[in-house]
């Protein structure tokens, strides 16, 4: 390798731990207040654990809400403006918000602030353009799932730190959280670099830079199409787990609030395992294809595990097989890239951010909503009844999945 390759090959990986960096610090803030948001609520407004699942439910939903809008924005706009201000801005003003979540006195603050967080929490389509822009198509696959690994690495301390905080009062996770994220914007300032070039960038438009009009030009890749709708029902499924996770174990195991910040802090960990550290080297061995398919295909039986569990051992169980999904997403993101042109990079992640988006305005109020009708005490009483709904939705993504690759898995990059 020549001096400059290896050059290079050095501002490369400082550009993506840099960018994993935000990521981290982004996630961490996230986990950081989840496992005290089921007592918040009810601190704030005096109802039962069914009933606090429920308004727990409607505050991701105003989250995802804005991020569907936002996320091609977000991505629209890094196109045109480059991806560092977008991160910065987005970073601070999320450091911002935390500090007003941490001060709200009613549940309609609360509101305002997860608003807030949706329209400025749309950081992956910025970050996952920079692999984008740097990275070979080659080691694509490796890249994005180290910034996947990142963010399971969020996981992991946030929630487990935001449970022992959660003991000295609901509000001082979200102190914490505003702190990480302006610590971030703040390192980011003085040291990130630029990763798209002026002459790869395009003008912006808004009747691209929306949910419609970004997915619509996704429909001339099929491939593309048929991994995003894939997505769908993956991220769908996913919400029972990022939607009910602290009151079902509350309700089924009797979970305090660290225990609850150390499981999720569990799953973290192994997702680090599958995402760091195992998709790079299964998508070089296997392909990204065989990888996409077989990592969805893991999640059914953990979903119905995990539905059934008569314990928290078993439980865990479900998790570990689960965390074997994580090398699905970042194998379709490889293959995915692969079939656009690199001005439309940001145009693409803010597609795939707006999808997943979707399924998180859908999915709270769907999982709250069976979690709640079947953990009070009329009818049947079944809390785990989420996990199961979301074994189905998974199988027809699986099915989308497969038929797309069996399709359409050879086809050339496309114009949009």
């Amino acid at each position: 390798m020549t001096q400059e390759g290896a050059k290079a090959q050095r501002s490369t990986r400082s550009v993506l731990a840099l960018v994993a960096m935000i990521v981290f610090l982004d996630i961490a803030g996230i986990g950081l207040i989840m496992p005290v948001m089921p007592r918040l609520i009810m601190s704030m407004t005096g109802v039962a654990i069914d009933r606090a699942a429920e308004l727990g439910g409607w505050l991701l939903f105003a989250y995802a809400v804005m991020q569907f809008f936002f996320a091609p924005v977000i991505g629209g706009l890094s196109d045109r403006y480059g991806r560092r201000p977008v991160l910065l801005l987005t970073l601070f003003a999320l450091g911002i918000d935390y500090a007003l979540m941490a001060w709200a006195p009613t549940l309609g603050w609360l509101f305002v602030g997860r608003v807030i967080s949706g329209v400025m929490g749309a950081t992956f389509a910025a970050a996952n353009s920079c692999i984008a822009d740097i990275v070979p198509p080659e080691d694509r696959g490796r890249a994005f799932g180290a910034l996947g690994g990142a963010g399971a690495a969020g996981f992991v301390l946030g929630p487990g730190i935001g449970g022992l905080l959660g003991g000295f009062g609901e509000r001082v996770p979200f102190m914490a959280a505003s702190g990480l994220a302006l610590v971030g914007a703040l390192v980011g300032w003085f040291v990130l670099q630029e990763t798209l070039p002026v002459a790869r960038r395009r003008a912006f438009s808004i009747l691209r830079a929306n949910p419609v009009g970004s997915i619509a030009q996704m429909v001339r890749v099929p491939l593309v199409m048929g991994c995003l709708t894939a997505i769908l029902f993956m991220q769908l499924a996913a919400q029972s787990q990022l939607s009910v996770w602290s009151y079902q174990g509350i309700a089924r195991f009797g979970w305090s609030p660290l225990v609850i910040g150390l499981t999720i802090a569990l799953f973290g960990v192994m997702l680090i395992g599958a995402q760091g550290f195992a998709v790079g080297p299964l998508v070089k061995r296997f392909g990204a294809r065989s990888v996409a398919m077989a990592g969805a295909a893991c999640g059914i039986p953990s979903y119905v595990i995990l539905a059934t569990a008569p314990n928290t051992g078993m439980m865990i169980v479900g998790m570990v097989i689960g965390a074997c999904t994580g090398v699905a997403f970042p194998a379709m993101q490889d293959l995915m890239t692969r079939r656009v042109p690199e001005n439309a990079q940001g145009e693409l992640q803010g597609a795939i951010a707006s999808v997943a988006s979707l399924t998180a305005i859908v999915g709270p109020p769907l999982m709250t909503g069976v979690f709640g009708a079947y953990s009070d005490a009329k009818g049947v009483y079944f809390p785990g009844a989420p996990f199961l709904l979301s074994a189905i939705l998974l199988g027809i993504g699986l099915a989308v999945l497969v038929g797309s690759m069996m399709r359409h898995g050879g086809e050339m990059p496309a114009r949009v």
